[in-house]
């Protein structure tokens, strides 16, 4: 496959062509949506739905689709029935893959003296006991503190205390059965119900999340998946799938592609859409940035550590970055563009701003060039 056709073959996949008609048909949610401040899962829904779709449904306890952290500790949007398998994938596969996801380095677990996934699973276990009720994150932190041995504990300068580290909370949750309540800051921590707790690592979960990754942001490697999951690449790879995958060579790279999804990425349609789309925005995700991004000077711009913009999509590439402004009811959206644009691009993008503003709720919108 060329690149451009691995692009096209994304944006046909991540259901960017708005084939789908309500959230929970969105295919990306097999892997889950990044939510954050500014609703940035909204707007990956507002990006693959037609206009009058729902694109801000309802979340949380009760509802088909669920709030929760989940990959890299982040919170993510999953579909309900799909959080057990995640919980079963994201089980830490060895004692340095265990450290690395608490945020320990191999010198702090031994003076602890105490194995990193023995540190995992404690506080799995004082998860499950302390949260059987809404919580807020405050309160579990809390007794969760009380609950794991001292060696645990981590110093807090702004709560000039000790506690349970945030890693460890963010990284435990999924295996504890938790999910967040929508809107909620600081987070409230909610027990799924019905939730089939994990006790143990389960390679299999992982290959089908593997299966979903390479669905949706393949054809990709091994060790892009492993980043993906922040993840140690050796331990991804044993449980890296064995069957119903295919080698796909893209401009001399060996990637990996499911079977089922090869018929698409041999002819995809034509990329031919524009969009805006969120700062994490699932297109985003995938780890081959020079592949998705050759310009390497536009990387800082594109992932910066902190502030993340929104991004420009025109045809299957990433042409520019969007930023936003509200004053009242009225949202100003920037964009930047990497380069000249034609005007049609540009009246398309003022109908693309429309539906940001609609999911920011503003009234009024307008759009202004940068650069």
């Amino acid at each position: 496959m060329s690149r451009e056709q691995v692009l096209a073959y994304r944006v046909a996949a991540q259901g960017l062509h708005r084939d789908a008609t309500v959230v929970e048909r969105l295919g990306v949610l097999d892997i889950g949506v990044q939510e954050a401040m500014g609703h940035p899962a909204a707007l990956a829904f507002a990006a693959r739905l037609p206009a009058g779709a729902t694109v801000d449904p309802e979340i949380g306890p009760g509802h088909r689709l669920a709030l929760a952290w989940t990959l890299r500790g982040a919170p993510h949007v999953h579909r309900r029935r799909d959080l057990d398998a995640v919980g079963r994938a994201l089980w830490p596969l060895s004692e340095a893959d265990a450290a690395g996801r608490l945020n320990e380095t191999g010198p702090s677990v031994k003076k602890a003296g105490i194995a990193a996934l023995e540190q995992y699973r404690i506080a799995v276990d004082a998860m499950r006991e302390v949260i059987t009720a809404p919580t807020a994150k405050g309160a579990a932190s809390t007794e969760v503190t009380r609950r794991i041995p001292k060696v645990m504990w981590r110093d807090c300068r702004p709560c000039k205390t000790h506690h349970v580290s945030d890693s460890a909370m963010r990284t435990a949750a999924p295996s504890a059965g938790l999910e967040i309540e929508p809107g909620t800051a600081p987070p409230v921590l909610v027990p799924r119900k019905g939730a089939k707790l994990p006790d143990g690592p389960d390679p299999k979960a992982l290959a089908a999340l593997a299966i979903g990754y390479l669905t949706y942001l393949g054809p990709a490697r091994g060790h892009e998946f492993a980043g993906y999951l922040e993840a140690r690449r050796a331990d991804v790879e044993q449980a890296w799938p064995d069957a119903g995958l295919v080698e796909v060579d893209v401009e001399g790279r060996r990637t990996w592609l499911p079977e089922a999804a090869l018929s698409t990425a041999r002819k995809p349609p034509a990329a031919e859409l524009v969009r805006l789309l969120g700062p994490f925005d699932p297109y985003l995700q995938a780890r081959d940035r020079d592949l998705l991004v050759p310009d390497k000077a536009a990387h800082k711009a594109l992932w910066p550590v902190l502030g993340r913009p929104g991004t420009l999509l025109v045809d299957g590439e990433i042409a520019g970055t969007w930023r936003t402004k509200a004053s009242g009811r009225k949202l100003t959206i920037t964009v930047t563009p990497f380069g000249a644009l034609p005007a049609p691009v540009w009246r398309t993008v003022e109908d693309e701003a429309a539906r940001v503003a609609e999911v920011r709720g503003a009234t009024d919108v307008a759009v202004v060039r940068a650069g």
